[in-house]
């Protein structure tokens, strides 16, 4: 199919049940098109009208002489096909479809539109919509406004794409009530065809886009999601920031592993954002507050900030939600410490949060602002000012844009409060710097560029790239079609799963299956002490919980004591378990414990979990998920990710933890949950992680099957080959 230029960007638009009665959307979208001072050549169509609004109009779309870019279509759905076919004969190359009454109204809806996707495909038409509010572009050579949207925003350089119509009508009131502007700003309803792979593709080189705002309410294709939004936001550099509605938990509910309960519905979308560099947000005025910041600010190199503000109070609040969000307090130099004694009144705080006093005058805050932005330890600065009665207040925010100029650095302003700030606020953000009420939204904001300037810096880095380990995948493939055989569904326990880890060559303990007591002898004289020894049964999942678990044991008595108590708490904890045995396994050294797990999401696929690990894990849920095939990168990130990262640097005197083998235990997972569809939910929990040079190691885990078509194929193929045999 076409590109969407003839849609953005149509040197000529056919309104297609454009009318003159009022309240109409045909005359809504049809005025908005005169109004905004449409720069092409405009049809009205409507078979009863001679004109609309003093325009000649045409009884169809063949009836109109000239060539036709773009038609945009508010008829009624049971018209709707033949309009397609009269912009096929036309040769009409996109079309918006307003009218509603498809897909979102269920039944019979749902079929109209499929059939209306598999016409305009057909006829190699480009589709938006149905039930949409339309598209509007503010460039000078095109001042499209093909809506029925009640403003037309003023041009600007953010780009906005919604998935809901009635959402941005509301978006654009508070955009011009806040004097935002917009490039593009594109509602795509239902997208029978368009979507927002599609627009994102077209924004990426639009130059009037510096930084693209997303309401979503679900992705079309998770892969070609991340692709295009990755080379957006790391090689084009133009922030993406998105709001996902629906963060419902309710898929989690019937999940027997511990990454299963921890994902829900919304990990996965969390997951294609970090992949692809886009800033999440939570809601509109959240929305809003960053893309004023990205949008008139530089980003910065760093995280180091400095604050300065005329009450510590303030101060004190805007640090620490600096912190909270990831930011670090500048360290001021000696030097600039002077520069700043010399500016300010002995009174005054000359280390960071700089204090500057309750009757700072704007000149004051002039020399703070300057010297402490000129510091090369400062990346940015939050400038806050709370309204006293010796304050000039415009002649302070007159500072700001002055200061700015000089220093490629950003600068956010938090002018505190509503009434008394007003004008000064106003002067702030009609020059480029962005206000906040209180400084936690400023700080908030700060971080979130933050983050956005440390993924730019690993452009061009090779980690980004895909690289396959080596591994059996094809005994791995025999294994799993096995363990299926003719079932939908099989579970596999820990010594079970540690022959397909075996095959990605994970790090595992020397570790057996004994049946019976009398067993034990033979085996700990292979495995050696200290042992750790477990039940082994496909209906005791959580085996600490069946008191299935004795970690500790040096001598053979012993061993045969945890034997016994381990088989009777299974046997109390579940009667009808069916136990198989006690899994005898080489005690594993103290470390780091993580976990490392993978779940299948309906939509996405493998979706991969890493986490601070052990019987808390559930409980603290410090954990984060990326979708599988991940890059080195992805393994990093989700590494650095988790609240207890310092755990593993290091802390409390104890050494940095390997992270070399843990990253590279997560790229085996993520390759073999990616090679396996049949891996429907994994655990490897806990997996430790030993001091930097030491490596790792398996200690347990558990993994549930499910079949697929191929894996028959493949059971009965080996079923086959073993008969012959």
């Amino acid at each position: 199919m076409g590109d969407i230029k003839s849609i953005i960007e149509p040197k000529s638009i056919a309104v297609v049940g454009a009318t003159n009665r009022t309240g109409s959307v045909g005359l809504a979208v049809f005025k908005n098109l005169l109004r905004a001072g449409y720069q092409g050549v405009l049809y009205p169509v409507n078979p009863t009208a001679n004109s609309i609004q003093g325009v000649k109009a045409f009884g169809n779309l063949t009836d109109i002489p000239d060539d036709l870019d773009m038609a945009v279509i508010v008829v009624p759905p049971k018209a709707v096909p033949t309009v397609i076919e009269q912009a096929a004969q036309k040769q009409v190359k996109g079309c918006i479809l307003i009218t509603a009454g498809f897909k979102e109204i269920g039944g019979h809806g749902v079929q109209m539109e499929r059939e209306i996707a598999a016409l305009v495909k057909d006829r190699g038409i480009r589709l938006v919509g149905p039930n949409c509010l339309g598209i509007i572009n503010t460039a000078e050579s095109v001042r499209m406004n093909a809506s029925f949207a009640r403003i037309m925003p003023k041009p600007g350089n953010i780009a906005f794409i919604s998935q809901s119509g009635a959402l941005c009508t509301s978006v654009l009131d508070y955009a011009a009530g806040r004097d935002v502007g917009f490039s593009k700003f594109i509602s795509f309803g239902n997208k029978a065809d368009v979507n927002e792979i599609d627009f994102l593709s077209y924004l990426k080189n639009d130059p009037l886009t510096d930084v693209i705002l997303m309401y979503l309410e679900d992705i079309s294709d998770a892969r070609a999601f991340i692709q295009i939004a990755r080379t957006i936001t790391m090689q084009c550099g133009k922030p993406i920031l998105a709001v996902k509605s629906g963060r419902s938990v309710e898929g989690a509910k019937a999940a027997t592993s511990h990454t299963g309960a921890l994902a829900g519905s919304d990990a996965a979308y969390d997951a294609i954002f970090k992949q692809s560099g886009i800033e999440r947000v939570e809601g509109i005025n959240e929305l809003f507050h960053y893309a004023q910041a990205f949008s008139k600010q530089p980003i910065p190199k760093g995280k180091r900030i400095a604050i300065i503000t005329n009450a510590g109070g303030p101060g004190i609040i805007a640090t620490d939600a600096a912190i909270r969000h990831g930011l670090q307090l500048a360290e001021l130099s000696s030097e600039t410490q002077d520069k700043l004694k010399y500016h300010l009144p002995e009174t005054a705080n000359i280390h960071n949060p700089v204090d500057v006093i309750g009757d700072a005058t704007h000149e004051r805050y002039e020399a703070a602002i300057r010297d402490t932005l000129l510091d090369e330890g400062v990346d940015g600065a939050i400038v806050i000012l709370t309204p006293q009665a010796m304050t000039d207040i415009k002649e302070t925010a007159m500072i700001v844009p002055r200061v700015a100029r000089d220093v490629n650095k950003p600068i956010l302003a938090s002018f505190m409060g509503l009434v008394d700030v007003s004008e000064g606020a106003h002067f702030l953000e009609a020059h480029g710097i962005p206000n906040y009420p209180f400084p936690e939204a400023a700080a908030r904001t700060m971080a979130a560029m933050a983050r956005f300037g440390e993924n730019l810096k690993l452009i061009g880095s090779a980690k980004r790239e895909f690289r396959r380990l080596p591994a059996d995948t094809q005994r791995a493939a025999r294994i799993i079609a096995h363990k299926l055989g003719n079932t939908d569904k099989a579970y596999m326990p820990e010594h079970e799963m540690s022959e397909i880890l075996q095959c990605y060559d994970f790090p595992l303990l020397k570790s057996h299956v004994v049946g019976n007591r009398s067993e034990l002898e033979a085996v700990v004289a292979q495995t050696g002490f200290p042992l750790a020894m477990k039940i082994v049964s496909p209906d005791i999942v959580h085996k600490s919980d069946a008191g299935g678990v004795t970690l500790g044991i040096n001598a053979i008595d012993q061993a045969q004591e945890a034997f016994d108590t381990i088989v009777a708490n299974a046997k109390k904890y579940n009667p009808a378990a069916d136990i198989q045995g006690v899994l005898v396994e080489e005690m594993a050294k103290d470390g780091v414990e993580v976990i490392l797990g993978a779940t299948r999401d309906p939509a996405f696929g493998p979706l991969c979990m890493f986490g601070l690990g052990g019987i808390f894990v559930e409980v603290l849920g410090d954990v984060n998920f990326r979708l599988a095939p991940m890059s080195e990168m992805s393994a990093d990130n989700m590494i650095r990710s988790i609240k207890s990262h310092k755990v593993l640097n290091g802390w409390r005197g104890k050494p940095p933890a390997d992270i070399a083998a843990l990253k590279d235990c997560i790229l085996r997972m993520s390759q073999m949950v990616t090679d396996h569809p049949e891996i429907q939910e994994l655990d490897i929990n806990p997996l430790i992680v030993y001091p930097e040079g030491q490596g790792c190691v398996v200690a347990d885990g558990r993994l549930v099957l499910k079949s697929t078509i191929e894996t028959k194929a493949t059971a009965e193929r080996h079923d086959g080959k073993r008969s012959a045999a």
